[in-house]
């Protein structure tokens, strides 16, 4: 396969990927009763409420791997974009932006814990 096959199937499998899990998460979320319910009443479609999450965690995995995949397919097209943007202090750049989902995560910890 050429690399823009490959493209189009990862960006293929990840807009499934991705309208899975905002399916099962609203699923989650609005449909099938949580807390002390009847027990039967947690069941959607065969499975329990759990196992429902089991799939919705194995999709988000799922989704990780298929971004990756797709920022390597198109790592030439995010370098040429960050030196357009910042010039030679690109990879300088791009360190920064990976590591700036780290304090985002921290305080999305401690908001939680409130």
């Amino acid at each position: 396969m050429k690399k823009n096959d490959w493209k189009v199937l990862i960006d293929a499998l990840l807009f499934v990927d991705l309208c899975s899990i905002a399916v099962i998460g609203l699923l989650l979320a609005f449909v099938i009763p949580t807390g002390k319910t009847p027990e039967a009443s947690k069941f959607l479609l065969g499975l329990h409420r759990h196992q429902w999450g089991d799939i919705h965690l194995y999709l988000s995995l799922m989704l990780l791997g298929l971004l990756i995949l797709h920022v390597w397919l198109n790592w030439t097209w995010v370098v040429q974009s960050a030196k357009s943007y910042v010039g030679e202090s690109w990879r300088k750049y791009l360190w920064m932006l990976c590591g700036a989902w780290i304090p985002v995560l921290f305080a999305a910890w401690v908001l939680m814990m409130l």
